[in-house]
């Protein structure tokens, strides 16, 4: 990667879902193409998010968007699956940044990149921010593509969090191989009364 001397903004998308990747973005922004309206992902709609994440890709300087898998997150955990997630973001990008500025208030260092740490960071940058709209859209449209696959959860609306629709389709339905395994994906004293639907 080409040294820029540039900012980059991290985040990720999907930590809480019970199935589904997690996902994460990229994005060192041009300061001569300001792009507005940029803001925390979740407080945006969706038509709303949908443009902004043309007009980042169209703009940006660079941009990359990575995830891992439901496997994987049962391996290693969630917290240490974003992080990876996050570097492998990272690591796409065409240019190479001199600092990353991560949505949260832990990381794991890349290489030989540094960084900083920001609570809330993507309501107070906007390379954080625009790296948030990247990794929410790409993961509920992931999520929307496999709701086609697998109806009865509605991922297409709840996009794998623990909604009461997607618990009771669990329960009835047993689990798929989206699912997170390692998560809690019942009430205390439920079970997954089928097989798992593979």
């Amino acid at each position: 990667m080409e040294n820029t001397g540039f900012i980059c903004g991290v985040d990720e998308a999907g930590r809480g879902p019970l199935a589904g990747a997690v996902f994460a973005a990229a994005v060192i922004l041009d300061p001569n193409k300001p792009i507005a309206g940029l803001g925390d992902s979740k407080k945006l709609s969706e038509k709303k998010r949908d443009f902004l994440a043309g007009e980042i890709k169209e703009k940006a300087l660079a941009w990359a968007v990575a995830s891992v898998s439901p496997i994987e997150i049962d391996e290693i955990n969630i917290l240490n699956a974003s992080y990876l997630a996050m570097h492998r973001a990272i690591k796409k990008l065409q240019l190479r940044p001199e600092f990353l500025l991560i949505d949260g208030n832990r990381f794991k260092p890349y290489i030989d990149i540094p960084h900083a740490c920001i609570v809330k960071g993507d309501g107070k940058f906007a390379s954080i921010a625009a790296a948030s709209v990247l990794a929410k859209t790409y993961r509920d449209e992931e999520m929307t593509k496999l709701s086609t696959i697998y109806p009865e959860y509605a991922w297409q609306q709840n996009k794998g969090y623990p909604t009461k629709t997607h618990r009771k389709a669990i329960a009835k339905c047993g689990i798929t191989q989206h699912h997170r395994k390692s998560f809690k994906l019942l009430p205390e004293g439920e079970q997954i009364s089928l097989f798992p639907k593979f």
